[in-house]
């Protein structure tokens, strides 16, 4: 019997530093997200980053917090509860991180029967720190607790013409009642480093401006290739001036080389160039979050009014938009009738 695992990235369970805390430890201590020998992950998360962390991160996640719950949770709670309804398969969601685990989300599946597990990772691009850990995560969950299992994954789907096509019209939605001078794509920050590591030829990814537009087999686990890759679609759908849009990255450790142009930056070179009139959109992200809704929505607003901006509106992800949800559903139905998966 076929089933589908809806995979997120999790949130601590109260905006509580008691709680942060282990959900912090957990993210951090994943060595797909800080890519340094354990011995120095230790020290970097637990000597110096969760001394201070918790408390500054659970006034954030305060901000957020929807009396329901977490955002990120109640929003992909909803859009696992609009794809079960559209498909006969068993539909589970699971988290990568906190107490809503992969493990609980099998176990709750193979209760129903089933032996064959689509894996949907929810982030549109390819990524070690988002998608990779949680195929690798759920892949040994199910080698120690469900080895009867067979389990395909979902490719990214990040230049999918149903998906570009379901983004899109949802960010001119967003639109319509904002009168923009300029759209900003903000997309989650990585180390450099983690794209040369993804790169499978060991050569083509070297972040110098172009590699990103040659063509290459390294494309497929390049997330900067694939966060530019999503904006041109999205443009030329939306039919979106050259001179009115620009990429940035946002969210980024110290002393360590990430992605650039920073989204933070970009807000005052943006107003300074007289730029006053601000869309922001974050591709990287299919359900609202901390990242989203605080950093953005809250803190990039008074960023960029501060640095002398008049207007700014963050556009929501795509949550569980109905058109969003269809596609989902077409998907998993697809896999389930014809063994086909997007690519």
């Amino acid at each position: 019997m076929k089933g589908v695992l809806l995979v997120n990235l999790g949130s601590p369970d109260s905006p509580t530093a008691k709680d942060v805390k282990p959900y912090l430890d957990e993210f951090l201590m994943d060595e797909r997200v800080i890519d340094v020998p354990k011995w120095l992950r230790n020290i970097i998360v637990r000597g110096i980053i969760l001394q201070t962390r918790p408390k500054k991160s659970a006034e954030a996640y305060s901000k957020i917090w929807w009396e329901e719950g977490s955002p990120l949770i109640v929003i992909s709670e909803r859009f696992a509860e609009k794809v079960k309804n559209q498909t006969e398969m068993p539909v589970a969601l699971g988290m990568r991180y906190g107490s809503m685990t992969i493990k609980n989300a099998l176990q709750e599946l193979k209760d129903k029967g089933v032996d064959e597990v689509l894996l949907v990772p929810l982030y549109p691009q390819y990524a070690m720190s988002s998608f990779e850990t949680v195929v690798v995560k759920t892949m040994e969950v199910q080698t120690a607790h469900f080895p009867e299992m067979e389990i395909t994954t979902l490719p990214a789907f990040y230049n999918n013409p149903d998906y570009i096509e379901v983004l899109s019209k949802s960010i001119e939605r967003g639109l319509e009642e904002f009168d923009y001078d300029h759209i900003l794509f903000s997309y989650h920050g990585i180390p450099e480093r983690h794209i040369r590591k993804s790169d499978p030829t060991k050569f083509h990814c070297k972040i110098d401006g172009s590699c990103c537009q040659t063509n290459s087999v390294a494309h497929h686990t390049c997330y900067r290739h694939q966060c530019f890759d999503t904006t041109e679609k999205v443009k030329a759908f939306l039919g979106l001036p050259e001179d009115k849009t620009s990429i940035s990255f946002q969210s980024r450790l110290p002393n360590d080389p990430w992605l650039k142009p920073f989204t933070d930056f970009e807000f005052e070179r943006l107003a300074k160039e007289g730029k006053t009139k601000l869309a922001v959109i974050t591709p990287a992200f299919v359900s609202d979050c901390l990242e989203t809704l605080e950093e953005i929505a809250m803190e990039g607003k008074d960023q960029f009014m501060e640095a002398g901006g008049e207007s700014y509106i963050h556009i929501p992800c795509l949550n569980d938009n109905e058109e969003w949800v269809e596609l989902m559903a077409k998907w998993v139905n697809d896999w389930q009738s014809k063994e086909t998966l997007p690519v």
